[in-house]
C-alpha cells in the first residue's frame, strides 16, 4: 500500500511570471539580452522567497501564442506552469485561485494587472503588486544577509580560528613568519 500524503496547507502565492519580468528593473533589462536568464533569474529569487517565507509558490507563465509548450514542472523546489495553448497566465491564475481557496490556506496573487488582481480578490485571494513583491523579495533577503553577519561576525580574520587550541595557532603564526 501506498504512503497517505499530507496535504499541502501552506499559504500560496500565485505569480504571473512575464507580469514580473516585464516590472522589475532587472528583470527587463536581463530579458532584452535573454528571455530564458529572465524567467531563470526570477525563479531564483523567487525559490529564496519561498525559502524564507515558507509559503509554497507557483509561478505561472503564459504560453498562450506557443502551441505544445504548455505543461508543469519543479524548478528550485518553485512549481512552475506554462499555460496550456490558447489559455492565457490570467485565465490558468483564476483556476488556481479557484482551487486553491476552497482549502485552509490564504492565497496571494502577484500581479500588476487590475483587472486581474480584481478577479483575484473577488475570489477571495489577497492582491500583491509587482513592485510590493520585488519589495517583500529584497526586503527577506537584507533580513537573511543580516540573520547570517550576526551567526558570522565579520571581526574574525579566520573563522577557523576561534575552533583551534592556543598552541595550534601560535605553531602555525610560527610557520607563516618562517620560524
Amino acid at each position: 500500500m501506498g504512503k497517505k500524503r499530507t496535504p499541502d496547507l501552506r499559504d500560496v502565492m500565485l505569480v504571473d511570471g512575464y507580469n514580473m519580468i516585464g516590472s522589475w528593473p532587472e528583470l527587463v533589462t536581463l530579458s532584452s539580452i535573454s528571455l530564458q536568464e529572465a524567467r531563470d533569474h526570477l525563479l531564483n529569487r523567487l525559490a529564496d522567497y519561498q525559502a524564507f517565507s515558507g509559503r509554497r509558490v507557483i509561478v505561472v507563465f503564459d504560453a498562450y501564442r506557443v502551441p505544445g509548450l504548455g505543461g508543469a514542472f519543479a524548478q528550485n523546489q518553485i512549481s512552475v506552469h506554462f499555460t496550456k495553448e490558447k489559455e492565457t497566465a490570467d485565465e490558468c491564475i483564476e483556476r488556481f485561485v479557484h482551487d486553491l481557496t476552497h482549502r485552509r490556506r490564504q492565497i496571494y496573487v502577484a500581479t500588476s494587472d487590475s483587472v486581474e488582481q480584481h478577479v483575484a480578490f473577488g475570489q477571495g485571494a489577497l492582491r500583491v503588486s509587482a513592485r510590493e513583491l520585488l519589495i517583500e523579495i529584497e526586503h527577506s533577503k537584507r533580513e537573511v544577509k543580516t540573520f547570517i553577519e550576526r551567526d558570522q561576525p565579520s571581526n574574525k580574520r579566520n573563522p577557523l580560528e576561534s575552533k583551534m587550541s592556543a598552541d595550534i595557532l601560535s605553531k602555525l603564526e610560527q610557520m607563516r613568519r618562517g620560524k
